[in-house]
């Protein structure tokens, strides 16, 4: 593929990393304060996050075994977005005094939607970029589109605020914008994007012998177990990183918008860097470097001092680098055991793979919002705007956000100490599948194979 085409399909996750950035940085806080629901709605977050998880390994089952004339993934793609669209509506133009009710409700469509759209496009993906080294920098790519859209959604509600709105009418901004993006994005992909043939399906049913199976190798436990903690750890930062800012750092939200935009800016540094680094020291050597980078630049974070924005640049941008080249490699390791696990069954699982990590992505999105917020409940600290929290709760709430994140994202770079599978590895397990996909090309010929208009086919697992 292209330069321009790997962009057009990058777009269909700037919708996704914008909301789910959303969702865990601006939606808590708004339904906390703005809309009166207090540290309750963390417990609503978490709930639902635990409850959505089974979707993502059903989901994967039901992507692989798709066969349309429009290809595996297009179906879905288009499938997710207006579930997306309709729970985009009623959470960010939501009215003061609604219920958890109604916030668990809507929560678990849009997650639905979410999901959809991120074992589609991840498993799509890997189907686009065969090697070691191109799977890191099309990930990369989806991580750079995705920083994008998160930025433009951190920074309307500063525009908002420099015209005299307040922080609800902010909100309901942020909502329209990705309300208008995740149709136009998910269009461009699907317009731009080719498909491989999909291979007949003529291996059994799929069932629990079988998820055990897969869930108790050792790859893919390190791909589970590295997941979790690294999406535990930020987002453990991003569930309180608005308080922290405002009751320890003594910045508005003006200054915490903006260097939150650096922070998921900055990944268009981290993407790329990341994949440089994996493609001279192999993808896991990669990651064990950038979590522990990551674990060290946060340890200068209460030491800069309060009141000021501009110590924290630097920091800010380091973090955010890291944290994009860490989930960049987690997503091409990902690829890569796929193709292990395809070779040594014969049956392409690769959106299995993605659902089960996704799924161990929500479980993490889940238990950082609630138990960082059950931990807040615990030591007394008051969430509602303007609130008077004594030194006691101003001290808890520093210890809370820089305890968890540091072991967390430690833990997930360590899940990889002893992989196996480096690039030469890798290597030889594609020219077996090459082999045998050449094999199974002649016999099928060019039937089943779609693309999208005037875009060339890729050769692919």
């Amino acid at each position: 593929m292209s330069g321009r085409a790997v962009l057009a399909f990058a777009c269909a996750y700037m919708p996704y990393a914008a909301l789910l950035l959303s969702v865990a940085v601006q939606l808590p806080p708004f339904f906390a304060s703005q809309l009166g629901l207090g540290l309750a709605a963390g417990a609503a977050f978490g709930v639902v996050r635990l409850i959505d998880i089974p979707v993502d390994p059903v989901l994967g089952l039901l992507i692989d075994k798709t066969r349309s004339p429009i290809g595996r993934y297009r179906p879905w793609m288009i499938a997710g977005a207006p579930i997306m669209m309709l729970a985009l509506y009623m959470l960010y133009q939501a009215k003061p005094g609604i219920d958890e009710t109604y916030l668990v409700i809507w929560l678990l469509v849009i997650y639905l939607g979410m999901s959809i759209q991120l074992v589609a496009g991840n498993a799509w993906a890997s189907t686009l970029a065969a090697s070691y080294t191109a799977r890191s920098k099309i990930f990369g790519a989806m991580l750079g589109m995705g920083v994008v859209g998160a930025v433009l959604a951190l920074v309307i509600p500063v525009v908002a605020a420099k015209l005299g709105q307040d922080e609800v009418h902010g909100m309901r901004a942020v909502g329209w914008f990705l309300f208008g993006l995740v149709p136009a994005s998910t269009a461009i992909a699907l317009l731009r994007t080719p498909e491989r043939a999909a291979e007949p399906d003529r291996a059994k049913r799929f069932g629990l012998a079988d998820y055990v199976a897969l869930l108790s190798r050792g790859n893919v436990l390190r791909i589970l177990v590295a997941d979790f903690c690294v999406t535990m750890g930020p987002g453990w930062m991003a569930a309180l990183y608005v308080f922290y800012f405002r009751d320890s750092r003594g910045l508005g939200l003006t200054a915490g918008n903006l260097l939150l935009a650096l922070y998921i800016l900055a990944g268009l540094f981290g993407g790329p860097a990341a994949a440089w680094l994996a493609n001279r020291i192999s993808k896991h050597r990669a990651l064990i470097v950038t979590t522990t980078l990551y674990s060290l630049a946060l340890i200068l974070i209460p030491l800069l001092p309060k009141g000021q924005s501009l110590p924290f640049v630097l920091p800010m941008f380091c973090l955010g680098a890291l944290a994009t080249g860490f989930v960049v490699m987690v997503r091409a390791i990902t690829a890569d055991v796929g193709d292990e696990l395809r070779l040594e069954g014969g049956r392409d699982l690769i959106g299995l793979l993605y659902a089960v990590t996704s799924a161990t992505t929500k479980a993490a999105s889940a238990l950082s919002i609630f138990v960082s917020y059950a931990l807040l409940s615990s030591i007394g600290y008051d969430a509602r705007p303007h609130a008077a929290n004594g030194p006691a709760q101003v001290h808890g709430l520093e210890l809370i956000y820089i305890t968890g994140p540091i072991v967390f994202v430690m833990l997930g770079g360590a899940a990889f100490l002893g992989y196996k599978l480096s690039a030469e590895r890798h290597a030889e397990i594609r020219r077996q599948l090459e082999a045998r996909d050449a094999l199974l090309a002649e016999q099928l010929g060019v039937d089943g194979v779609t693309a999208s208009p005037g875009a060339p086919l890729v050769t692919g697992p």
